[in-house]
């Protein structure tokens, strides 16, 4: 595939950076690759495997003269670091980002976009339950979703260059307006995680079920709640704090539907259990039928090796 952008800088090296830097590798859609990390100990990790053709010591170093800068921190560290690489960002780049919410990074970064500088955000909805710079692989986001989300007037051409760029790291791509995308967000993502932290918690403080008993008997629904609240602590907190109308408001709904279930067992309404089963059950088929999953055993999960994958 031929170059969309000469240099891109991904500031942050987790697991998304590290995906995005062996998916462009993969498809040869930029030249250089520079990043950053801010902890030396990740940037050594980096070097180490060969994640970046070049890890700097600062993130002004890593964004600058690249044609493409890539936020890949938690969303409440974005404002901080778009300040600190604004004064080396060329006219004509775009800068864009990863994070699971969307209008708290506009208002976030938006100030600091120096003039002539394209600022598209963006949320690859795609991830793991592993974080750091060893967790990413080039599949990552294949077949999976890619939102941009541009504010009016955003150049066309400058949109449809970082959609290019999506594609080529094997994402489908749409765009969305911020406070929709948000809401999107809080119902596929966000609500339920919190829902799975939940989970998870009660199952620790609770005294009658031993440690030893969830564990071993976690192949059951147990094990799936445990798989999502593995996820970066760092980047939950900030996702809820900073999408917190739109996950209050999708957690008020869950809640309601939550106490008519409770009735329903309570007064042993057979009828209202089986038919919301039914109609929740079409959502899975849904997903299967968009490509999202597959109807495979084990929620379609596979191994892979530890290794990234550098294909």
């Amino acid at each position: 595939m031929s170059q969309v952008y000469g240099r891109v800088a991904l500031i942050g090296l987790g697991l998304i950076a590290s995906s995005m830097f062996w998916a462009i590798k993969r498809s040869g859609i930029a030249g250089e690759v520079t990043g950053y990390a801010r902890t030396e100990a990740t940037r050594d990790t980096a070097r180490r495997i060969g994640l970046c053709d070049r890890v700097c010591d600062s993130a002004a170093e890593a964004a600058k003269g690249a044609d493409l800068v890539v936020l890949c921190v938690p969303v409440g560290a974005m404002g901080v670091v778009a300040a600190e690489i604004a004064p080396v960002l060329r006219p004509g780049a775009t800068l864009s980002d990863v994070g699971s919410v969307k209008r708290a990074v506009i208002d976030a970064v938006g100030p600091h976009v120096p003039q002539g500088v394209h600022f598209i955000p963006a949320h690859p909805l795609a991830g793991t339950e592993h974080s750091g710079p060893e967790s990413g692989f080039s599949g990552l986001f294949d077949n999976r979703w890619c939102l941009l989300v541009p504010d009016e007037g955003t150049d066309a051409e400058a949109v449809e260059r970082l959609r290019t760029f999506w594609e080529g790291l094997g994402a489908n791509v749409d765009t969305m307006e911020a406070d929709h995308h948000d809401l999107v967000l809080a119902v596929t993502s966000h609500a339920p995680h919190l829902i799975a932290y939940t989970m998870v918690g009660v199952a620790d403080d609770l005294g009658r079920v031993t440690d030893s008993e969830v564990i071993k008997y976690s192949a059951a629904g147990f094990r799936d709640f445990t798989r999502i609240a593995a996820s970066d602590p760092t980047m939950w907190r900030d996702v809820f704090l900073t999408n917190k109308d739109a996950t209050l408001e999708i957690l008020g709904r869950f809640t309601e539907e939550l106490f008519a279930l409770q009735r329903a067992i309570r007064t042993g309404d057979g009828a209202h259990l089986h038919d919301y089963f039914t109609r929740t059950r079409e959502i899975r088929r849904g997903i299967i039928e968009a490509g999202q999953d597959t109807d495979a055993p084990d929620f379609g999960r596979v191994v892979r090796d530890a290794e990234p994958d550098k294909a």
